[in-house]
């Protein structure tokens, strides 16, 4: 009777043993299950990180594309005492009325060895695209605030043969030209076209 209990006992035991044993290799399958769902989790954090860094760089590089703004342009017919300011210090075009600020644009104006000349003027004549053989340099959509076709809003600059130059494109918001204001493409195309003649600007 001690023998078959003491057979029994030892059976209870080696149950318990791997049943045990079954629980820890249970547990330990689901730690492993658990880190590599975290991992994988990780993974995908950094490259959709990854992603959207690369997206926000390519973004910046083709800014000069696109409208400086996500909202639309104003409607000037609805601002009929706009005027447009430069800040030189902030590299920055503002299109306003009063002081209401109605659209923000990136700029670069002259450097330091040819500044933009501050002052107030006004909108003088346009034109479509312009090429100076001296500079060898040019630009599209470009309106004079200043003697005439000297001082402009004009495009990121192009090459002689009109594409544009992207190492100087992507200059904009520094002090980059020859004395004019670059703008985006599409900005410098809205003033081109919609801004009239006459219009005051203010380059402080």
């Amino acid at each position: 009777m001690t023998k078959k209990k003491t057979i029994i006992s030892v059976i209870i035991a080696l149950v318990v043993l791997v049943a045990v044993g079954f629980s820890i290799s249970s547990i330990n399958a689901k730690k492993a299950e658990s880190a590599a769902l975290e991992q994988k989790i990780e993974k995908q954090k950094a490259a959709k990180a990854k992603k959207k860094e690369l997206a926000a760089k390519k973004e910046k590089l083709n800014e000069w594309k696109h409208p400086s703004e996500k909202k639309a342009y104003p409607d000037l017919m609805k601002h009929k005492d706009a005027y447009i300011k430069v800040s030189i210090d902030k590299q920055r075009v503002y299109i306003k009325d009063g002081s209401k600020n109605l659209y923000t644009m990136k700029a670069a104006t002259g450097e330091k060895g040819s500044p933009t000349p501050k002052g107030t003027f006004h909108i003088q004549n346009r034109g479509d695209h312009f090429y100076n053989a001296e500079s060898d340099e040019g630009a599209n959509y470009w309106t004079s605030f200043k003697d005439w076709g000297v001082y402009l809003f004009h495009s990121v600059p192009t090459d002689k043969d009109g594409k544009y130059v992207e190492s100087e494109a992507h200059k904009l918001g520094t002090r980059s030209s020859h004395g004019c204001v670059r703008l985006t493409i599409p900005d410098a195309k809205w003033i081109n076209t919609k801004v009239p003649d006459g219009m005051k600007v203010v380059v402080e």
